[in-house]
């Protein structure tokens, strides 16, 4: 039987005020007799172990989605030691262009990854491990996902563009999907809506709109058809409904928590008594920017590489 490659597009970050966006994309073959599949599929969600990250993990507890990126990784053939291995085996871009706006004097902030340790125990990683085996018997062969990443700075570069937060993950979730059209020649994929936008063909930058050949746009989802080569959707909530969404999700999360937990060590060495903080817009984040303030600009750390500006471009 042939195979096609089933994406699921989800991402982590879009509206926080510290640290990164993260666009993740979860794929796999799956046989073109996908009953099995889907089956499998299912019953990864239904014992816990696929869906959204919101309901399965939280900030302070994101193992599932490190036991999934350590499992992929390792059954597509690396042996990652470290967080950090892990995320060089996911990273989409180039290591240097994701340096490239960082001072030479503060890129630790991002990318200093001394102290980190896997939070995952042995228990999950075999649970995880197991339902992959599973998934692969029932003719669904997961890959390594892979990860956009586009920090603060670069969030802030393209605001100064004209292009929102928005339009970076549009087109981070384009990039992903691109890719997979290069390497399989039926491709499948699923992305959750970007910012409940409906209309997505007269913003693509990536993905070729000349090449649609049917679209359907509409609250709900939002699908394109690529000739016989590919079938692209965005679909509200689809983290929820679509098993690879969740996975994408939930390793999403871990590398957004990750990332995230870098820059808070980094200011902890600098201003001492600090907490644990998200990066959302609450309460002990706010506080964390106000401690950091002074040490900020004592150090000469660019605001544009700390806190993303509060202003929109327009949609």
């Amino acid at each position: 039987m042939g195979a096609t490659l089933r994406v699921g597009v989800d991402e982590n970050g879009l509206g926080p005020r510290l640290g990164p966006l993260v666009v993740t994309a979860a794929s796999a073959h799956v046989e073109d007799d996908r009953a099995p599949g889907n089956g499998a599929l299912a019953r990864a969600v239904s014992e816990g172990l696929l869906g959204d990250s919101k309901g399965l993990v939280s900030y302070r507890n994101n193992a599932l989605g490190e036991a999934w990126a350590r499992v992929l990784v390792t059954r597509n053939g690396l042996v990652p030691g470290t967080p950090n291995a892990v995320l060089e085996a996911l990273l989409h871009d180039d290591r240097a262009w994701l340096r490239a706006l960082c001072p030479e004097l503060h890129s630790v902030q991002c990318w200093g990854h001394e102290d980190e340790v896997f939070s995952a125990n042995e228990a999950l990683l075999a649970r995880v491990a197991d339902a992959a085996s599973y998934l692969e018997n029932a003719g669904v062969q997961l890959l390594t996902p892979r990860v956009v990443v586009r920090c603060t700075a670069r969030l802030n570069e393209a605001l100064a563009q004209g292009l929102s937060r928005f339009d970076v993950d549009l087109h981070a979730m384009e990039e992903l999907v691109a890719e997979c059209m290069k390497r399989a020649s039926r491709v499948e994929a699923v992305c959750g809506k970007v910012g409940g936008r409906d209309r997505y063909l007269d913003v693509f930058r990536v993905l070729l709109a000349g090449e649609v050949v049917f679209f359907s746009e509409g609250r709900a989802e939002s699908v394109y058809r690529f000739g016989d080569r590919a079938h692209v959707s965005f679909i509200r909530d689809a983290d929820g409904t679509d098993a690879l969404v969740g996975l994408a999700s939930l390793v999403g999360k871990w590398v957004r928590d990750l990332l995230m937990d870098r820059i808070v060590r980094h200011h902890q060495k600098l201003v001492p008594g600090l907490e644990r903080v998200s990066g959302y817009h609450d309460p002990k984040t706010a506080k964390f920017v106000d401690a950091t303030r002074l040490s900020r600009g004592r150090t000469g750390l660019p605001g544009t590489c700390f806190e993303r500006a509060k202003r929109e471009a327009p949609r």
